[in-house]
């Protein structure tokens, strides 16, 4: 009788322990943490884990992706190159959509003039990289993808090397310089490029190289360069800085970037690529939106065609000079000594003249009307230097009023103004008193006489 209680207090405890352990297996199990490293996990039956199956849910059950779109995105490593007005929507929709690998390439810090269009910064971000800073903001959106930091401008001798680890890039710069260069890459290195550009209230964008093939294959797509064979004039390129930019136009073209890009990730590997077009919005037009039709490569095109002399050695060797080829020009220095006086001597010069002399300099303000509306000197004359030369010829009598007065020409940055000077020397044929350009312009003022002076 003993022995069978003994059996019988034993079989109880081990049932007692069995229960326990069960209980704290159940337990763990339903645990947060636990919960959370099996959402984690891919799901073997169905490629990805219950949490992309819940983050990225709205867009999977859409026929034009699903799950094997949805696993191209995963796989897929994109560059952008520029993380700024265009770089921020376009790399926060490819993050948010599951794109496995962002790599962001830039130099600059971030200023307080960019904070009204680009969104992935912020004020406390403030003189951080600008990609660091995105990536901040990336990560709060989607701490899934692999971000990847690029803290330098891209030059011709480290664009092959960057973009070998991506199988797309875009373009989200704001210089031909720039622009050249990353096509010339794209061909060379074989990758789609999706490329835009915002100025003002108007955009572009075009998906070029696509498909991408060697330099002289027929199918494949225009490069930059076949659409563009030769750059502007250096003196019509505007910045946003000096031409001035709508937030959400810059905005517009940047997400449409990440949606082209998209469309090319999540397309079947054998589908056939679109004719090529150019894409123009106009925010301030009826309709909005346009479409160019753009030939296919040219057969003289120095990236692309099968007599290319855009090569890999040409380009990392250092021999293709972008900044040459495009003819930047700015800063703007064509006057001599004699022709220019400081922000200092300017504010002298008003100082000691009555503006009721006859005889009084005469400052002529150069920026366009808008400049003129946020702020301006006191009797200072507006007369931009857009349409100037124009405006000469039609209205002789302002070259007739400005004779006999001592002439002070003034714009934002002191570019403008030279050039106006030049031009009102040479369609006066030398018959003014005096002309002389500020140095440095409003920004030097600023710097040097009014430190209260609008800074924008």
């Amino acid at each position: 009788l003993a022995h069978a209680e003994e059996a019988q207090h034993r079989a109880q405890d081990a049932g007692k322990l069995e229960t326990d352990w069960q209980q704290e297996i159940l337990g763990a199990l339903n645990s947060p943490q636990h919960q959370y490293y099996q959402d984690q996990r891919p799901n073997q039956r169905f490629g990805l884990s219950n949490a992309e199956f819940k983050r990225y849910g709205r867009q999977l059950i859409m026929p034009q992706v699903g799950l094997q779109g949805q696993l191209r995105l995963k796989a897929a490593r994109v560059l952008i190159v520029g993380a700024g007005g265009l770089g921020c929507p376009a790399s926060a929709y490819l993050a948010g959509a599951g794109v496995g690998t962002l790599g962001l390439v830039d130099g600059d810090t971030v200023e307080e003039s960019n904070l009204h269009r680009q969104i992935a910064h912020s004020t406390d971000r403030v003189n951080m990289f600008k990609v660091d800073s995105a990536i901040a903001y990336l990560r709060g959106l989607n701490p899934n993808v692999n971000y990847i930091p690029h803290r330098a401008h891209l030059t011709p001798s480290t664009a092959l090397d960057i973009f070998s680890d991506y199988d797309f890039v875009l373009d989200c710069t704001d210089h031909p310089t720039s622009r050249y260069l990353i096509s010339d890459a794209c061909v060379l290195s074989g990758k789609p490029l999706v490329s835009a550009s915002a100025l003002r209230t108007e955009g572009q964008l075009t998906v070029l190289n696509n498909p991408p093939r060697a330099p002289g294959a027929s199918d494949g797509g225009p490069c930059y360069r076949c659409v563009f064979p030769r750059p502007p004039p250096a003196e019509s390129v505007v910045s946003c800085g000096e031409g001035g930019i709508l937030g959400p136009v810059v905005g517009v073209m940047g997400i449409l970037q990440a949606l082209e890009t998209i469309k090319l990730i999540t397309s079947p590997p054998k589908a056939a690529a679109g004719p090529p077009s150019l894409l123009l919005f106009s925010a301030y037009s009826i309709p909005q939106f346009r479409n160019v039709k753009l030939r296919s490569r040219r057969l003289d095109c120095a990236s692309c065609s099968a007599n290319h002399t855009v090569t890999e050695s040409s380009l990392t060797s250092g021999s293709m000079d972008y900044v040459a080829f495009c003819g930047v020009t700015n800063p703007v220095d064509i006057l001599p000594p004699a022709s220019r006086i400081t922000a200092n001597d300017l504010l002298s010069t008003l100082s000691s003249a009555s503006p009721h002399d006859d005889d009084a300099p005469i400052v002529l303000d150069v920026r366009d009307q808008t400049q003129f509306e946020l702020c301006s000197l006191p009797n200072s004359i507006n007369l931009p230097y857009q349409g100037l030369q124009t405006r000469l010829r039609e209205d002789t009598q302002i070259l007739e009023d400005l004779k006999g007065r001592d002439v002070l020409v003034v714009c934002k940055l002191g570019n403008d103004s030279q050039l106006a000077v030049q031009m009102l020397e040479t369609m006066s044929s030398g018959s003014m008193k005096s002309i002389k350009d500020v140095q440095g312009g409003f920004r030097a003022w600023r710097n040097e006489v009014d430190p209260d002076w609008p800074d924008y």
